[in-house]
């Protein structure tokens, strides 16, 4: 499974790794690029929207 923070990011990895990508799942996050590194904003969201898919550890 790939994750993908931006809709322009699934684009983009759709078109440089096209093969390699055949048959995975690519899911969108749909999480702006305005955060700052390590932001405690961002970790939980991405924790948030990464558990409907993954089980995430605590």
């Amino acid at each position: 499974m790939i994750f993908a923070m931006e809709k322009n990011h699934t684009r983009r990895l759709k078109e440089k790794f096209a093969g390699q990508l055949n048959g995975k799942p690519l899911i969108c996050l749909d999480i702006p690029d305005d955060y700052r590194f390590m932001d405690e904003e961002l970790i939980e969201t991405l924790k948030s929207r990464v558990s409907d898919h993954i089980e995430v550890p605590e």
